[in-house]
């Protein structure tokens, strides 16, 4: 895709990520008490808190944080919190689809602050299914490119059963995307070739794509930094494309 970076097109959600701390703790411990309420307490059986404690030990929670969400999870640790997850559709400045993912402890509260936000800022906020169609589901698996052959690592990750790879010359990660229910795999597969994993998670990746101009990116980004300012929310994905003139502009 000549003059359209993947890699751009993300960066800018991954730095305001990076410069919230607290709030990828607060994702990480949310998702590891859902997926060991779902599933079971020990990982081996449950390969969804297996990835949530691997990505809770690469961003350095401490342990007793991840055994206690783990409790909350299965019940051994009873605090009168009951997280869901929930999720949120609708439409941005420019048509730009939006699906928002989200875990609460009280939906009533989540739903009216997200519609006002999608309103305040030029947007609408949609029913269930209004825009999940343009997105698939997928794993995205980040590992830092220091030091990395992009030829070599490209073979090895294709080799432990990756469906893309994005390894743009200049970016701080090669991103690694594979099938939904292949991520736990691949991401195994990659850490005993020897790579450090930053991150595993399951994204929504646009299928469709909508290309703006820099005042519309803008205003776009506008609306997804008071998304992710939220507590509840944990992801918000876009159909937004840029070209790289666009995320300059918007950069300076």
């Amino acid at each position: 895709m000549a003059g359209h970076s993947k890699w751009a097109n993300i960066r800018h959600k991954k730095a305001k990520e990076d410069a919230k701390r607290s709030k990828v703790f607060t994702k990480i411990i949310k998702e590891l008490t859902v997926a060991a309420k779902e599933g079971v307490g020990d990982p081996t059986g449950n390969p969804r808190l297996a990835l949530a404690i691997e990505n809770a030990k690469s961003c350095n929670l401490p342990k007793d944080n991840i055994e206690r969400a783990i409790k909350r999870g299965t019940g051994e640790l009873d605090d009168s919190s009951s997280f869901e997850e929930v999720s949120f559709e609708g439409y941005g400045p420019g048509g730009i689809a939006y699906y928002i993912e989200a875990t609460t402890d009280n939906n009533n509260r989540t739903v009216s602050e997200i519609r006002h936000i999608f309103t305040k800022h030029g947007g609408n906020m949609g029913t269930n299914g209004s825009v999940s169609f343009l997105f698939d589901q997928k794993g995205m698996i980040c590992v830092p490119s220091e030091g990395l052959d992009k030829e070599n690592f490209l073979l090895e990750a294709i080799e432990a059963g990756a469906e893309d790879v994005i390894v743009e010359e200049g970016a701080p990660l090669f991103m690694v995307m594979t099938e939904r229910t292949q991520l736990f795999h691949v991401r195994n597969n990659l850490e005993a070739t020897g790579y450090t994993i930053e991150q595993a998670e399951l994204v929504r990746e646009a299928m469709t794509e909508t290309k703006v101009d820099a005042e519309l990116a803008r205003a776009n980004f506008s609306m997804i930094e008071k998304f992710e300012e939220n507590d509840d929310v944990t992801n918000v994905f876009t159909n937004l494309l840029m070209d790289d003139e666009t995320m300059n502009a918007v950069e300076e």
